[in-house]
């Protein structure tokens, strides 16, 4: 993939083979890519025994009228660091818009704009991030490490976060069973 092409607003799918077991069965909504690198969010393994309403209350911030959603874990990249991706019908000066698939913004105003019911109208609530360095991400997609795929909203809204894997690998017409672990070299 050319270093010109950004990925923002697509998804990354962790081949079978992925050599970090951190990232089995990954996707990544990509929300940044360029020159720079890039960065990606997690969505596919919900933080297990966390949901939005503990987050909202460790911060000092009232639920309201907020659902108690699943929170994902995002990355391995500083864990303890949230991120919300939403609908593009709110937004602040903090909002990266990634593509057509999302905003993404990750400060306090947010989280209150959700908790008193004035805040996007979908949104997914994750800790990390995954990231990479200037020309790292390129050289994992040579290495097969990686599949592209059009970022959806609903697989990023409407789908449970451990079937994104193999709902994206089947709207493009493959069985994620059939995936082999290696790949040859021709």
């Amino acid at each position: 993939m050319p270093e010109s092409v950004s990925l923002a607003g697509r998804f990354l799918l962790a081949m079978p083979g992925m050599g970090d077991p951190r990232f089995r069965r990954s996707v990544n909504a990509m929300m940044i890519h360029d020159e720079k690198g890039a960065l990606g969010i997690g969505l596919g393994k919900p933080c297990e025994g966390l949901g939005f309403h503990t987050v909202l209350e460790d911060l000092d911030i009232d639920p309201g009228h907020a659902p108690d959603c699943y929170v994902l874990d995002g990355g391995p990249v500083e864990p303890d660091h949230g991120f919300v991706l939403h609908s593009t019908d709110w937004h602040s000066d903090e909002t990266i818009i990634a593509g057509n698939l999302c905003g993404l913004t990750a400060s306090m105003e947010i989280l209150r704009a959700i908790a008193e019911g004035k805040g996007p109208r979908r949104f997914v609530v994750a800790l990390g991030y995954a990231g990479w360095s200037s020309g790292q991400l390129e050289g994992e997609l040579q290495q097969h490490g990686w599949q592209v795929l059009d970022g959806e909203e609903a697989i990023l809204y409407d789908t449970r976060p451990r079937l994104r894997w193999s709902t994206c690998w089947r709207r493009v017409g493959i069985d994620p069973a059939l995936l082999a672990g290696e790949t040859g070299r021709a």
